[in-house]
């Protein structure tokens, strides 16, 4: 029995943080009687998360607006427990949400252990078992782990990594991922023709780029680890596949960081069928995804999102912490190895069997209900 209200404050900085708690946020809000439901963002990454706001109307009660030009780690970390003192204090919640594994996060539960108020982790227990890869989210993941009291693992195999860390199994819950809940339901609002249009337009007059009869390889890349050399490789693996196969065209929405933007635009920006366009916002980034042929990436919630829309993708990473995809055989890990990259791209290209098999592949991310679980979880433990 509920004798009271529960205060949710759920907190995130970034458009990835943003898609994933989207849906735990609607499905708290359904819940009045039940739950208070706040929201504070740090505001990490800016304007990537105000996309993700406007999409699902997400309305802050705190924004701590922290980001700065080239930002580094001390900045972000220094900022983010400063802003977070007077709102925890003001607010005294019942729990503290966070989701994954950014700088925000882990000290965002680090902000609340000083306050002894209870944190839950959503997407739980992923790890590579590599400190500096990725970096630094698998030791944000591992140190909020150590400080959360509630686990919302997505699968059995983060449950298993948490167990074999000393969590309390008491204390983990496997949900699946709440980013299949997202795309579920911007996918379901695409399937209208008037909205394939709409969006199909945006692109199409916004970027100029021509996604009617394309085979499209689409790309995104942003992980500090590959800054340097690594990057350097993908650009230049990217660059000989858009000579060699004239036929196809590659879009890369490029992420703002300096570090991510000059290797890419020194090394691919004059390539006629290579579109390097700015980052997008999620709904038409889901359109993109739909429309795409292969897909690129190091981002962890596309190798989450992809398998569901029936895309084979190739992760540019040497190790990942989401190793459900490979095992599947939706995913291919290549690294940051030009050759790799190249090989596979082809192999996928030229070889339909092989493009099928991956394709069809099962998504073993989740059904689409893994919200409504964490909400009635914390429903149960918090409000015993």
């Amino acid at each position: 029995m509920i004798k009271r209200r529960i205060k949710v404050l759920t907190i995130f900085g970034t458009r990835p943080e943003a898609v994933k708690l989207a849906s735990v946020i609607g499905k708290l809000k359904e819940q009045p009687k039940t739950f208070i439901s706040k929201v504070c963002v740090t505001a990490q990454h800016r304007n990537m998360l105000d996309q993700v706001l406007d999409l699902f109307k997400i309305k802050p009660d705190y924004d701590l607006n922290i980001m700065r030009h080239d930002q580094s780690l001390f900045e972000v970390t220094s900022a983010v427990i400063l802003g977070l003192k007077n709102v925890l204090k003001r607010e005294k919640p019942d729990i503290v949400l966070v989701q994954g594994d950014t700088t925000t996060v882990f000290v965002a539960g680090l902000a609340a252990f000083y306050l002894k108020i209870p944190v839950g982790q959503v997407e739980a227990g992923l790890r590579t078992n590599d400190k500096f890869q990725p970096f630094p989210e698998e030791i944000n993941r591992r140190l909020t782990s150590h400080i959360a009291d509630f686990h919302f693992a997505p699968t059995k195999r983060a449950r298993i990594n948490l167990i074999k860390e000393g969590i309390p199994k008491d204390k983990i819950f496997i949900t699946g991922n709440t980013v299949i809940d997202t795309l579920l339901m911007v996918v379901k609002k695409q399937s209208n023709p008037i909205a394939q249009i709409k969006l199909k337009k945006y692109i199409q007059n916004k970027y100029g780029i021509p996604i009617d009869n394309q085979k499209i390889i689409l790309v995104t890349g942003h992980r500090r680890e590959s800054f340097g050399e690594g990057f350097e490789n993908i650009c230049n693996a990217l660059k000989i596949i858009a000579l060699r196969h004239k036929d196809i065209i590659l879009i890369y929405p490029v992420h703002l960081n300096p570090n991510v933007q000059k290797p890419v635009y020194r090394i691919l920006g004059k390539i006629s069928n290579i579109y390097l366009i700015d980052p997008l916002d999620y709904n038409p980034f889901i359109f993109l995804m739909s429309k795409s042929y292969i897909i690129l990436t190091d981002s962890g919630g596309i190798q989450e999102e992809a398998p569901s829309l029936g895309k084979p993708v190739l992760v540019m990473r040497n190790v990942t912490e989401r190793p459900e995809a490979i095992e599947a055989g939706t995913s291919k890990l290549v690294g940051t190895d030009i050759d790799e990259i190249i090989n596979e791209t082809e192999k996928l290209l030229k070889d339909k069997k092989y493009y099928n098999r991956i394709s069809r592949s099962h998504n073993p991310y989740g059904d689409g209900k893994a919200a409504a679980r964490i909400v009635n979880i914390i429903k149960n433990k918090i409000g015993e």
